[in-house]
This record gives structure tokens, sequence and C-alpha cells, in this order.
């Protein structure tokens, strides 16, 4: 099946949200498949996942703020809350079926925010690598965002190893680094307005949801898990698969924190089979 591929831009909940459609015009009933990336990044991270997984589905990618192609406003609220509560505003004036969440690292605890304010409207949820049981920022930190320095500081201590060592951090075979990536993961770095209002973030971030949480929602979901991932350890990946109760967890070996990039076709049979089994099915 081949999907139509368009980009748009919408204003909702007071910012400008980017997105990427795959649809199938003449296949309505298929199930859409919602992308959340992760942390300083954007759908650039899905550009070979996304195309995989619309061969079978409507796919749906989105830059949440301040992130990607969508909007740094400096009176909107980046919590976690908030920015799904936006995720949720956009879904509604779209057309779907059934709807699985894919998020990666960052992207993960926003799925999970999502489910958690509308339990019922996301039957499957993937999880890759996803972020978990990171604490609130510490006060300190959160007052030192208000100094007027403060994204300066932010943008030399996250630029400090420059991308290309950033990358080297996340994947696990380095020889896969060329230059179509390091342009795509460089994109953040060069806008002020980003640093910005990453700083409001800071103040607004609450969080990942706790376990007592996690263990509320009831639908199926399945996590894949990097085993030679540096940022968000496999133990972390088991724990959110013990608190979740309807779940299952693969790990690919040799495989760092970008999974989307690093195993795309492996990812995707994984997605794939856990949408269309038997057991739950969409």
């Amino acid at each position: 099946m081949t999907a139509t591929f368009s980009k748009h831009s919408v204003h909702i909940n007071n910012i400008d949200l980017y997105y990427e459609c795959y649809h199938h015009k003449h296949k309505q009933e298929l199930p859409t498949i919602l992308f959340i990336h992760g942390f300083l990044s954007s759908t650039f991270s899905f550009r070979k996942l996304a195309p995989l997984l619309a061969n079978d589905f409507h796919v749906l990618t989105v830059d949440f703020p301040p992130f990607g192609k969508s909007g740094r406003s400096s009176s909107f609220h980046y919590s976690y809350e908030n920015i799904a509560h936006t995720l949720w505003l956009l879904l509604d004036q779209l057309p779907y079926s059934s709807l699985a969440g894919v998020g990666h690292s960052m992207g993960g605890q926003l799925l999970f925010n999502m489910m958690h304010q509308r339990p019922d409207h996301i039957q499957k949820g993937v999880f890759l690598c996803s972020s978990g049981y990171l604490p609130r920022i510490k006060p300190p930190y959160t007052y030192l965002s208000y100094f007027p320095f403060f994204e300066k500081v932010i943008k030399h201590k996250l630029g400090k190893t420059g991308v290309l060592g950033n990358l080297h951090h996340v994947v696990y075979d380095q020889n896969m680094i060329d230059e179509e990536m390091i342009r795509g993961y460089s994109e953040p770095f060069g806008d002020d307005k980003m640093f910005r209002a990453f700083k409001r973030m800071i103040r607004h971030w609450e969080g990942d949801l706790p376990s007592e949480i996690l263990q509320t929602i009831q639908a199926p979901c399945l996590f894949i898990w990097g085993e030679n991932d540096r940022v968000v350890p496999i133990q972390t990946g088991k724990r959110l698969a013990q608190d979740v109760p309807h779940s299952q967890f693969i790990s690919l070996p040799q495989t760092g924190h970008l999974l989307p990039e690093e195993k795309p076709w492996e990812v995707y049979r994984y997605i794939r089979d856990f949408i269309f089994s038997s057991e739950h099915p969409l």
C-alpha cells in the first residue's frame, strides 16, 4: 500500500505545532500510529522508521514544542501535562479509527502522560528507550533559569561535546554516523529561541510519572531497548515493564539509545507484529 505524505503546521493551545502525515486515502479503517520524539530531537529521528510503518498504517509524527519546527512561545507552559494535552487537541482535529502511540526517550514520558489523561483513547503503546523515574529538577536550577544569561549556559553545556560527540554517546556503531545525521541533529543548536523556551521547560517540567500512575495504565505496552543504551539504562526499561500491567519487553544487542536510527527494520517488525497481534487487536 502506498501512503500519501504531507507536512502541516497548525496553531493549537497558543503554540504552533508541526507534524507530518502518511495517510492511506482508501484505507480509512487502518490504525493510526502517533510518533513522539525525544529531547533535542524532532520528526527527523523517525525518517527511517515512519516510512516503513506507513506501509501498514496511517502514521503521524509530531514535533512537540519547543523542538523541531514547532513553536518556541515565551508564554507556553512546557510541562509534560500541557504538552500531552496539546497533542490531544491536535488529535481531536484529525480523523482516526484506532490509535497506537510510539514514544522514544523523552517522548515515552509524553506518551505515558497522554495515556494517563485519556485512558481509553490509545489502544497500544510502544516505548523505545523511554525516559523513566526522573525526578523534578531541583529548585536551585529552576531559580537559575530566571537569570537572563541562563539560556547561554544551557546552550554551552549541551553543545560542549558537539553534535558529533553527542551522537557517539547515543549510538553503538560509530560508523553509522553520517553527514545527514550530523546536519539533522545540529539544527536545534542554531536557534537561540529554542534555548530560551527550554529554560521555561526547566521551570515547568514536573518529572516522570511515578510507579503508582504507571500501574494504572491498562493498554498493552511494548518496551524495546538497546542493550548498550548509555542514556537510559536497560534496567529502567525492565522496571517500567514491571510497573505497567500488560507489558512485553524486548532488548536488542549491539544497540544504543537511538533505536529508530540504529535498528529501524527490527523495530518496525516488532511494532507491526505487536499492533497486529491477535491478543488485544486494534
